[in-house]
């Protein structure tokens, strides 16, 4: 469920209809200021600050998800 929620944040923010759980943030044209808006998504839709430093290092829906889900987060419903 973390996965579904983290991909609906980065097609809002990146302006894309489908996002890959393995496609590359920066590769999809993200930036820091996007990475800004994705990371206040992150706060307010799943309650989970990620730090900026994690987000470049996991660039992938799928990577980002493992570590949002390792912090021990839950999705509301």
């Amino acid at each position: 469920m973390i996965t579904e929620k983290v991909r609906a944040i980065w097609c809002r923010e990146l302006q894309r209809d489908e996002i890959s759980v393995d496609d590359e943030f920066f590769t999809l044209g993200g930036d820091s200021v996007i990475m800004a808006k994705i990371q206040a998504g992150y706060i307010e839709e799943l309650d989970v600050e990620v730090p900026m430093d994690q987000m470049y290092l996991n660039s992938t829906v799928a990577s980002i998800s493992e570590y949002i889900e390792s912090m021990g987060a839950v999705t509301r419903s």
